[in-house]
C-alpha cells in the first residue's frame, strides 16, 4: 500500500542515499552530506520540506520542495526533487507526491509549482504532459556557482 508522509529528521540518512540514487540516474555529482541536509532541512529556518512515499513501508521516492516566489505570480512551490526508485515505477508513486506538492501549493493560495526536467528525460517530459505542465521552452535555466560565484561575490 503507498504512504506519503512528511520526512523528519530521522530520515536523513534515508534521504541522502536517495538524493545519491536520484543524482546517479540524471548523471549528476551529488556532493550534499547529511549534516548540511540535518541544518537545511529541520534546522531553526528550514530551507526545504521534504516528502517520502512508501510501500509496504519500504522507501519508494521523495519529493523535495521549498516556497518559491515570482513578481509576476506571487508565491509558489519550486519543486527541485522528485524521484521514484526504479523497482517502484508504474505504481503512482511520483503522481502521488506530486498531487501532495500541489495540494501544499494551493492549500497556501499558491499560483502553482516551477520544476525542471532534463531534456533527455522523455519519461518524466512525457508523464508531465500527462498532467498538463506548461513547458517554458522560452526561459532558460541558469546557475552560478563555485568560481565564477565566488568571484562576483568578491566583484564589490
Amino acid at each position: 500500500m503507498l504512504s506519503i508522509r512528511p520526512g523528519s529528521i530521522s530520515d536523513v540518512p534515508l534521504l541522502k542515499s536517495l538524493i545519491e540514487e536520484f543524482a546517479a540516474y540524471e548523471r549528476l555529482p551529488a556532493t550534499v552530506v547529511e549534516e548540511q541536509l540535518r541544518q537545511d532541512g529541520f534546522g531553526t529556518r528550514p530551507k526545504f520540506q521534504i516528502l517520502i512515499a512508501e510501500i509496504d513501508g519500504a522507501p519508494a521516492g521523495y519529493a523535495l520542495f521549498f516556497d518559491y516566489y515570482s513578481s509576476f505570480q506571487g508565491s509558489g512551490i519550486f519543486l527541485e526533487d522528485l524521484f521514484v526508485r526504479p523497482q517502484f515505477r508504474g505504481n503512482s508513486v511520483g503522481r502521488a507526491l506530486l498531487a501532495r506538492v500541489a495540494g501544499i501549493a494551493e492549500k497556501a493560495n499558491g499560483f502553482g509549482i516551477m520544476f525542471n526536467v532534463l531534456d533527455w528525460n522523455s519519461g518524466a517530459i512525457e508523464f508531465y504532459r500527462r498532467i498538463g505542465a506548461t513547458f517554458l521552452d522560452d526561459l532558460k535555466t541558469l546557475c552560478l556557482k563555485l568560481k565564477p560565484l565566488h568571484d562576483l561575490a568578491t566583484d564589490v
